[in-house]
């Protein structure tokens, strides 16, 4: 086990210890529900192909559908958005949100790629994901190095490979496009 999960489970274990926790919740918040991890080409402006890694981990989501930010960003690893996803369950829980958390991401440094590039590595991991995603699912949003261009991006690659527009299944998309006044400052 990775040593950032491993220290998510410690401080879990020491909250949950102070409020006599059951042990089958216990059992349930160390696990993640799902973790998807997807290798996928895509072409380069120049025609050479390059091969990236993204994921996308439910951690639970018993109180809704899950929620949580994609980032790009070269040291993305499978135990740090398994540990985002952790902490982003208990970010809802204690909101009372009706959401489960989430947390996904593609190992890339997006300033490398010019737009199209970056448009294409969007579109095709949005692609590979959308089998657990969706808005009764989980709703992705802006992480690190992710823009509301890029959630319009993951909105219209998923309303094409659904048929229909689907405003819901990202947040933190362009305001034209249904997103939220204020949102990027919020964050």
């Amino acid at each position: 086990m990775n040593e950032i999960y491993k220290t998510a489970l410690e401080k879990f274990k020491k909250a949950a210890n102070i409020v006599n926790l059951e042990d089958g919740i216990r059992k349930m918040l160390e696990h993640p529900k799902r973790q998807l991890i997807v290798e996928f080409p895509v072409k380069m402006d120049d025609g050479s192909i390059e091969v990236f890694t993204g994921y996308r981990i439910q951690h639970n989501i018993a109180l809704g559908p899950a929620k949580g930010g994609v980032r790009y960003h070269p040291n993305v690893s499978l135990n740090e958005v398994k540990s985002l996803a952790f902490w982003m369950t208990f970010k809802c829980a204690v909101m009372s949100l009706p959401f489960g958390g989430a947390k996904g991401g593609v190992a890339i440094d997006p300033k490398k790629y010019s737009m199209g590039e970056l448009e294409r590595i969007s579109r095709r991991y949005f692609s590979e994901i959308s089998i657990i995603v969706g808005p009764e699912k989980d709703i992705p949003s802006p992480d690190v190095n992710t823009t509301p261009e890029i959630m319009a991006w993951f909105m219209d690659t998923y309303s094409v490979n659904v048929w229909y527009s689907s405003m819901g299944v990202v947040t933190g998309k362009l305001v034209g496009l249904g997103g939220s006044q204020g949102r990027s400052e919020a964050t």
